[in-house]
């Protein structure tokens, strides 16, 4: 557990995902130190659990939650509008749900799960916060992604998957599409007082893949046994999201609250910039 040391008191935070794994964990240790915390989350009786949760074992009150399904555009920006309402500052957002699907399916709004959820919602939500974002600097933005994205690319030609669909094609994209997203972010923030920095939590032993079926789910069950807790798995979100050390670091990929490297690929500003251009048009910006 956090220290209790309170010193977030007076910053407004928000976690996507929030209700389980490394998102609850998140959660609880920015309201630990006295932050203002809302919980996204689509499940009402999950979202009201854990805010119930958080407040008995931090003893901080401040926490909320905002129902949206993240894969739904509409919901995406109604999360957005709702906290509007009622917050004037975002000191940290943390962009943390995700998922991976064995099957190809579609959004409300017609795109690919995997795509819409785990990147175009990030892309999305951080934009329609990021006025509220910049008022409230020094504030950072923090991305969760995965080491799944090494050997991925970004198939401009077929990036829904229509084509063809592979579970973990389709992640890796998604994964690679956060960091590039969280680079081409970085540089248009520069001298801002905002961050944008990204992270790999490392193999954790949550409901990840949960949806999975068949052979897949299988293979993740096994894996699992072997997986860290999502205590552990959290660490490296709470520390982007919170350390003095990292204050002014920018367009950054970090495991194990450690920097790294990231692929070749996602330094490619070339198709930063495209992939932001292709965002722009599935989000309607």
């Amino acid at each position: 557990m956090v220290e209790n040391s309170k010193v977030l008191k007076g910053k407004v935070c928000m976690v996507t995902g929030a209700t389980a794994g490394i998102g609850i964990v998140t959660a609880k240790a920015l309201a630990q130190q006295g932050a203002t915390v809302i919980v996204a989350g689509r499940n009402k009786e999950k979202s009201v659990s854990t805010v119930d949760q958080i407040r008995k074992e931090t003893g901080n009150h401040d926490v909320e939650y905002i129902l949206a399904d993240l894969s739904v555009q509409k919901e995406v920006r109604k999360l957005s509008d709702d906290f509007k309402s009622k917050f004037k500052r975002l000191d940290i957002l943390v962009n943390n749900a995700g998922a991976v699907f064995d099957k190809r399916f579609e959004t409300a709004d017609g795109l690919e799960m995997t795509f819409a959820l785990n990147h175009l919602s990030y892309f999305l939500l951080t934009d329609l916060l990021l006025d509220t974002i910049k008022a409230s600097v020094p504030s950072r933005i923090i991305n969760v992604s995965s080491d799944a994205h090494k050997g991925a690319k970004i198939n401009f030609d077929d990036i829904q998957g229509k084509k063809k669909y592979g579970a973990m094609r389709a992640y890796g994209q998604s994964k690679l599409a956060n960091i590039l997203f969280t680079y081409e972010l970085a540089r248009k923030l520069e001298g801002s007082g905002v961050t944008s920095n990204a992270l790999h939590p490392g193999f954790v032993a949550s409901s990840f893949g949960s949806n999975m079926r068949g052979a897949f789910r299988l293979i993740l069950r096994f894996l699992q046994l072997f997986a860290m807790s999502s205590e552990k798995g959290a660490e490296t979100s709470i520390y982007l999201a919170t350390s003095p050390d990292v204050a002014n670091i920018n367009g950054k990929y970090f495991v194990k609250k450690k920097e790294v490297r990231t692929s070749v690929e996602s330094y490619d500003k070339n198709v930063g910039e495209k992939l932001w251009e292709v965002s722009e048009e599935l989000t309607k910006k």
